[in-house]
């Protein structure tokens, strides 16, 4: 394990042990053995994920004297989906089952239908990594589709990891371009929070800021051996995932340190069910590699602007009235998104009063904040071949977004959070189509991409 993650487990709640390097699965039935006695075990994985560490995993709780039941075994095709339904099929067999203790084998999706429907029996788990596919192993909280709209429900994080780097360097490329495409979001996610922090939104939590900002740049540093699998990249990948995971669990009040804008195209489009009929389905780290190049093009162009001049009487003029805000997103959003979407907009809705006192803030902290995000986010091209190196999404014709519904994502992703964003900066101003429209522009960032035929 890396000092690091030692480090950081230190100021964890829930967290107590990582096991992370070379053939380290055998430790799973010790770790599970130390942390819950005479406990018995349940694996929670799929087909696939059995496949790859089940017979291991449970031979280790063997060796260890950790008796076992049947363990619970979804289908490896159609892939597991991390809806609330799954929740309740895991939380129902294992209520029964007096005392026992899940340990899940998988990444994303298995591991946060586990870890919800473990806390909501009251249990601790612990989890087997089987690859660098997402940030939210060691996270606090869920992310969940309940009722056609995805959110974070709370939750314990995993008591312990155990996570085998060759085994996750043997997974498949697009489960390690998944990895990379959520990771890298922090870059404009910290910028995000850079703008709430200056603008007296949301404090920044410096502690946690270095869990994850800290390891970032060496985590995203080799996209070639990555998509190579070579072992001294997915340790800095794994460790940044983890690590990632760790802040959130710390910062307990959201998952600001990790999710910022560009994650906020990734929900509209789950929540859409992009890509959700493939399989396997288009995963939610591909989408959120391409929110990341969208919301860094944004940045460019707003990095150019000079706020201090911004004409606030204007933009108090313009801005809309409560009940207009709400005629707005009932005209963007349709079926189960509609109410969660008008109710996370109205949640951070200003009056013209309160709105006169931000943008006066704007005015007057802009050059700290633009100093500040200068220093945070990477040009939106670097980016891309990153992505691209590793085997991402970067375009949105890769995953069957026309140039009409990918350009009204830029404006329709800011109303399904309440989460303080640049995009936010932009409404509130009243001028984020001053900036996103030329990124479509024939010289703008997506104007210079080839398009199909729409």
């Amino acid at each position: 394990m890396s000092e690091l993650i030692d480090k950081a487990l230190a100021d964890c709640d829930d967290t107590d042990v990582v096991i992370m390097g070379h053939d380290v699965l055998d430790e799973t039935g010790r770790v599970f053995k130390e942390l819950f006695g005479g406990a018995k075990a349940i694996i929670i994985a799929d087909e696939n994920t059995w496949a790859v560490a089940g017979e291991q995993t449970k031979a280790s709780f063997e060796t260890h004297g950790v008796e076992t039941v049947e363990p619970m075994i979804f289908p490896g095709r159609p892939t597991v989906y991390a809806c609330y339904e799954n929740i309740e099929k895991i939380r129902d067999h294992i209520r029964d089952l007096d005392g026992v203790i899940a340990c899940s084998i998988g990444s994303g999706t298995l591991n946060d239908l586990t870890k919800r429907a473990s806390d909501e029996l009251g249990r601790r788990y612990m989890n087997v990594c089987t690859a660098a596919s997402m940030d939210g192993y060691a996270a606090f909280g869920a992310s969940i589709t309940e009722n056609g709209f995805k959110h974070t429900m709370s939750c314990r994080a995993p008591q312990a990891l155990i996570a085998d780097l060759p085994m996750m360097a043997g997974a498949p490329q697009r489960c390690t371009a998944t990895g990379l495409g959520d990771l890298i979001e922090k870059i404009p996610a910290g910028a995000d929070w850079i703008v709430a922090d200056e603008l007296g939104v949301e404090p920044i939590d410096q502690e946690v800021w270095d869990l994850v900002q800290g390891p970032l740049a060496s985590a995203i540093s080799d996209p070639e051996g990555l998509a190579n699998g070579k072992p001294e990249a997915f340790n800095g990948l794994v460790e940044g995932l983890v690590m990632s995971g760790l802040a959130m669990q710390k910062y307990r009040i959201s998952s600001r340190p990790a999710s910022g804008a560009g994650h906020q195209f990734s929900h509209v489009w789950e929540m859409e069910h992009l890509g959700m009929d493939q399989e396997p389905p288009l995963t939610h780290g591909f989408k959120v590699g391409l929110g990341t190049i969208s919301v860094l093009a944004l940045w460019e162009k707003v990095l150019e602007h000079d706020f201090t001049t911004l004409d606030v009487d204007t933009a108090v003029a313009k801005w809309p009235t409560a009940e207009e805000m709400e005629a707005k997103v009932r005209a963007n959003f349709t079926g189960d998104m509609l109410e969660p979407a008008v109710k996370q907009t109205m949640d951070k809705y200003l009056d013209a009063d309160a709105l006169r006192e931000r943008l006066e803030v704007v005015r007057s902290k802009w050059p700290t904040i633009q100093e500040r995000c200068r220093a945070q986010v990477m040009p939106a091209a670097h980016v891309e071949k990153i992505i691209q190196a590793v085997g991402g999404i970067y375009h949105p014709a890769q995953i069957g977004l026309t140039r009409e519904r990918f350009h009204d994502t830029y404006y329709r992703c800011q109303m399904i959070r309440s989460r303080y964003t640049l995009l936010d900066l932009l409404v509130e101003t009243g001028t984020i189509s001053d900036f996103v429209e030329p990124l479509f522009e024939a010289d703008g960032f997506w104007g210079q991409r080839p398009w199909p035929q729409d």
